[in-house]
């Protein structure tokens, strides 16, 4: 399973372990990724989206289709399915 978010494409950076004697080791450091599932109700559809905690905390503030809008503009591929919103007629 790769370790990028699909939202941000936030992915693992290399770093060093620094120990007291000031030896320095490679390491990884891991973004905080979680895989949720959405119901956008515009569109009236389920995703399941591999996301960073950051790109939810933005989802919280904005709601998913927004979110998603938004970064389709900025032209990133999210690789969700984004139709047209249904129309409600009353």
């Amino acid at each position: 399973m790769s370790k990028v978010c699909q939202l941000t494409g936030k992915r693992p950076i290399t770093g060093n372990n620094v120990s007291h004697s000031k030896r320095r080791t490679k390491r990884r450091f891991l973004p905080n990724l979680k895989k949720k599932r959405f119901y956008i109700p515009e569109t009236d559809q389920w995703v399941q989206i591999k996301l960073s905690m950051s790109a939810l905390r933005n989802i919280n503030k904005m709601g998913i289709y927004a979110y998603l809008k938004k970064l389709e503009t900025k032209g990133v591929d999210h690789g969700v399915k984004l139709g047209e919103p249904n129309k409600i007629n009353w």
